[in-house]
């Protein structure tokens, strides 16, 4: 029965390969799992030639500290409508002496697989001290820092932060990406709404607190929204998958 099986599932390839004119099993893997199917992603840097990547889960400076499964290159994808409208942030900030850096953007499931097996392992703590020191490994899952699923796998979320160009570094927001904890969240010091600092002993300066609102207003005015415990976070809000979760590698895709 189990040679039937795949008799019958090699078969179902072949025609529908035949039928679709698919030279591919990738093709025609696209066929059978939509979730498999890139063909309305980009690669970000095509669309915004300036942006710089600092490709956090290509790596292994991240939370979990090692390369994160189906991170084959260290490029950036996105829909393509994501990506425009990310295109439309660049040029803004632009104008005031910023380009965008990009830890993260569309993350395939497999990734966030990894993410799990990671936070159920409660043993494994390398990089606490980097990035959870005052929570349990227990608690990040509880907080929800990691979840079985990741609005990065629907294709238009993306983590980034500010480049400064006539200084030549990062712009100080103040924290670390992936940092978990209050520190992290758009509201810490401050009121992203009234941009009222509001100083806190130990916490971020008024100049970072300010810098992490320039970031979250340019991309806000360019139709992404952000969330309430990343500052470096922002979902398109017109996403055009909201509720396929993508699973090809991050890889760079051909124009």
């Amino acid at each position: 029965m189990k040679r039937y099986r795949l008799f019958l599932a090699a078969g179902l390839l072949m025609t529908i390969g035949m039928l679709t004119g698919c030279k591919s099993t990738q093709n025609v893997a696209q066929v059978l799992d939509p979730t498999m199917d890139s063909s309305q992603f980009v690669t970000i840097t095509d669309v915004v030639p300036d942006a710089m990547l600092d490709i956090r889960y290509y790596g292994t400076y991240n939370f979990v500290g090692a390369r994160m499964d189906g991170y084959e290159q260290p490029v950036a994808l996105l829909t393509r409508q994501a990506a425009d409208s990310l295109r439309a942030v660049s040029d803004d900030l632009k104008q005031h002496g910023y380009c965008l850096k990009i830890y993260d953007a569309y993350r395939p499931q497999r990734a966030v697989d990894h993410f799990m097996r990671w936070a159920q392992n409660l043993n494994d703590t390398v990089t606490k001290a980097y990035f959870y020191p005052y929570l349990t490994k227990k608690r990040v899952f509880d907080e929800e820092y990691v979840a079985t699923k990741s609005g990065h796998s629907r294709g238009s979320t993306i983590d980034l932060t500010l480049f400064d160009m006539k200084l030549g570094k990062d712009v100080d927001m103040g924290g670390t990406f992936d940092w978990f904890g209050s520190e992290s969240h758009p509201d810490y010091c401050g009121d992203p709404e009234t941009l009222e600092y509001r100083p806190v002993e130990g916490g971020i300066t008024s100049e970072q607190f300010y810098n992490r609102m320039v970031l979250r207003a340019a991309m806000m005015r360019h139709g992404f929204k952000p969330l309430d415990n990343e500052w470096w976070h922002f979902t398109l809000k017109n996403e055009p998958f909201p509720d396929t979760y993508f699973n090809f590698p991050v890889r760079k895709l051909s124009e």
